[in-house]
């Protein structure tokens, strides 16, 4: 389905958002989250200084929904030079994440329960990412729903700007309507080089990976750098 102008030129507007927040908190959440959550949790307030957030000036990568961890506790692993700030409003996977981030014991894996553009807007400075990574958003695969998908016009301007020299922003999917909406919004906005088909080495194949795979779809994988 070819895009509509309003779709190309969509600006943010209150109350649209890239997912749903549902689930629910079990006993075994409740304890993961208040136990770990402390050692990875980002300040409350003010905007990023590595020094200050992490006690080191490294490079910062952000992970935009990063589900059940996976990717996230892989990069930290495979990383350890790095610091991940994962935003993920699902609280059950970001309390397995952290079980998995203990089991693994790392201390470069950092949290943020809340929107990622609230992150990237307010607290974020520009320059200051070495890459961002969304790993099988949530496709909103209707037409109408176009305007939810987190790869937009404002979307990919914002993210430029906060990259540093040099910084790329990885996406991953296995929708495609999703891979299209990304050659689409990516080529009207004209602010980017696109690769496609390097699929990160230290990245798992688990969760919706693994899911789409098991379907027989396609993993279309999007390596774009600042033109």
């Amino acid at each position: 389905m070819s895009p509509t102008r309003s779709t190309l030129d969509h600006a943010p507007r209150e109350g649209v958002r890239s997912y749903t927040p549902r689930w629910r908190k079990t006993p075994l959440t409740e304890e993961r989250m208040g136990r770990l959550l402390p050692s990875h949790d980002i300040p409350e307030e003010g905007p990023l200084d590595p020094q200050v957030w992490f006690g080191r000036s490294a490079p910062v990568v952000l992970e935009v929904g990063s589900g059940y961890g996976a990717a996230a506790v892989a990069y930290a692993s495979a990383h350890p030079e790095h610091d991940l700030i994962v935003a993920e409003v699902h609280v059950p996977g970001v309390a397995r994440m952290l079980s998995e981030a203990e089991s693994c014991e790392l201390t470069n894996l950092w949290v943020e329960v809340d929107d990622a553009m609230e992150l990237l807007k307010n607290r974020i400075p520009s320059g200051s990412l070495a890459a961002v990574h969304l790993f099988f958003p949530d496709p909103w695969p209707k037409g109408k729903h176009a305007k939810r998908r987190f790869v937009q016009q404002h979307t990919l301007t914002l993210v430029a700007d906060r990259l540093a020299p040099g910084g790329v922003l990885r996406v991953a999917t296995d929708h495609e309507v999703y891979a299209a909406h990304v050659r689409q919004q990516v080529a009207h906005h004209g602010g980017w080089q696109v690769t496609e088909g390097e699929r990160p080495p230290w990245r798992p194949q688990h969760g919706f990976e693994a899911k789409g795979l098991r379907a027989g779809r396609s993993i279309h994988e999007f390596t774009l750098t600042k033109a």
